[in-house]
């Protein structure tokens, strides 16, 4: 897999990583300037050159991976004798500058249902640096929300055809936000099921009124879950202060509650700028 692949897998999986690049190079060195790799917590891909370099800038890399950190990292490496490094020497002669740039994990976030909310609410995060998993159980709402041009944001769409939502769930990242909306109680109710049995998602939402919350505590209790976890769904969502039933206010509502979640969670890859620059009208897509 090449440094393209990796960055793409590290998204698709809600992972962070970091992008190493030679940005320069005097005298003689084991790369070009150009040359690129990919660090995780846990892996690697692409080389930039192997030797103390190359373990130096993956050890700096995972230090910024694990310190949470979106701030950009220069090294500077000569590589002769005279140096004294922690992985051996390189004798290439040359001096090699490296940058170090954080690829902060993307939130996940799964909407089911794509119906009237469904739709307004793909529209607007697809505006948004999420990896945005839409699904339903009904087809046709595929093909609707396929000529949306959600493509067009800066957001990773993923839409799904989904006959048995549970499974979609069961593979959703842990730390994924949830929002059930489906068009079928039913369905509803057995997608808060798997997401309770999961136990590590970042959040779960409900879309509905108390009068269809409580009737599902009491199932959910009847189940077996507990007050405690059956607490971490929220119903109904969205803002409590924003009103409306129209499908774009709820959509609104929902969007800025996810989004204020979002923003709260340590490290994460979405801030108040990326938001904002996302949400204003004429913000340019990716």
């Amino acid at each position: 897999m090449d440094w393209l692949g990796a960055v793409q897998r590290l998204r698709r999986e809600g992972r962070p990583g970091v992008l190493v690049t030679v940005t320069s190079v005097r005298g003689h060195a084991p790369r070009e300037a150009g040359a690129k790799m990919v660090v995780s917590a846990d892996g690697s891909w692409g080389t930039i050159g192997g030797g103390n370099l190359e373990a130096t800038a993956i050890e700096q890399a995972r230090v910024l991976i694990a310190a949470g950190t979106l701030v950009p990292l220069t090294l500077a490496a000569a590589l002769n004798e005279h140096e004294t490094n922690r992985h051996g020497q390189q004798c290439c002669g040359g001096v090699v500058d490296v940058f170090l740039e954080p690829l902060p994990a993307r939130p996940v976030v799964a909407v089911f249902g794509i119906g009237h909310v469904g739709l307004e609410l793909g529209r607007i995060l697809s505006r948004l640096p999420l990896v945005v998993h839409l699904a339903d159980s009904r087809s046709a709402q595929l093909t609707a929300a396929a000529g949306l041009g959600l493509e067009d944001g800066p957001a990773d769409v993923h839409l799904t055809h989904a006959p048995i939502p549970e499974t979609l769930m069961a593979a959703l990242p842990g730390g994924a936000h949830v929002l059930i909306m489906s068009h079928d109680h039913a369905e509803d109710m057995v997608l808060c099921d798997a997401a309770l049995r999961r136990g590590d998602l970042g959040s779960i939402g409900l879309i509905g009124s108390s009068a269809k919350w409580a009737r599902f505590r009491k199932r959910l209790r009847e189940a077996g879950h507990t007050d405690a976890a059956i607490d971490t769904i929220t119903c109904p969502i969205g803002l409590p202060g924003l009103h409306g039933k129209e499908p774009a206010v709820i959509a609104i509502s929902t969007a800025a509650a996810l989004l204020e979640a979002l923003q709260r969670e340590p490290g994460a890859g979405l801030h108040a700028a990326d938001a904002s620059a996302a949400l204003t009208p004429g913000a340019p897509g990716k």
